[in-house]
């Protein structure tokens, strides 16, 4: 398995980057952000998964853990491939996928290239269960939002890819005088941040 690459682009396309690692030529499947967001000769370090099928072996790049742990979820869905998966990647940030699965949205992944309403519906149902395990634990128990609920959203956010003073500024938006857990606070602010990137 080839967990990562460092090394420095030598080709780049819509959605294929060629990694020279000492020497040796990668081709790595990205997505299309990543592929214009590079130079030739620019150095990179990327996250991998090597997708293997009966005639090809493919590799797939990403630049933080959060798009490839949201890649590697969507490619367990039913009816959901490795170029869908990258397609979802391509045309949704991880705050908006989260925030998306989290409101049960099937609109915003039918409108991604490739994923009808029948595969849309299974990856919110499929992925409410697994991207669980990114928001912190916390109680039923509805309590008043404290600066450490509030911390731990902001540090949630920072770590999807928000900048940090607009991951605080839409807590603080958020959680005044509104009685949160961590979880309920991370569900909202997510929704608020997706719908104003849409907006």
């Amino acid at each position: 398995m080839i967990a990562s690459l460092t090394g420095v682009v030598r080709a780049a396309s819509k959605d294929l980057l060629v990694v020279d690692v000492n020497g040796v030529g990668y081709a790595v499947s990205v997505t299309t952000a990543v592929a214009n967001a590079q130079e030739i000769g620019d150095p990179i370090d990327l996250l991998t998964t090597l997708i293997v099928r009966e005639d090809s072996m493919t590799l797939y790049g990403f630049l933080s853990q959060q798009d490839l742990q949201i890649f590697e979820s969507l490619i367990t869905v039913t009816g959901v491939g490795p170029k869908s998966a990258l397609g979802v990647l391509s045309a949704l940030s991880p705050a908006e996928v989260f925030a998306a699965v989290t409101d049960e949205d099937e609109s915003v992944f039918k409108a991604v290239s490739g994923i009808g309403p029948k595969t849309a519906k299974l990856i919110i149902v499929s992925l409410g269960g697994r991207l669980s395990a990114v928001v912190p634990a916390s109680g039923q128990t509805r309590q008043p939002v404290s600066s450490t609920v509030a911390d731990q959203v902001v540090t949630a956010l920072v770590g999807l890819g928000w900048p940090e003073r607009i991951a605080r500024d839409a807590v603080s938006a958020i959680s005044d005088d509104q009685p949160m857990t961590v979880a309920q606070l991370l569900k909202a602010t997510l929704a608020s941040l997706a719908q104003g990137s849409r907006a």
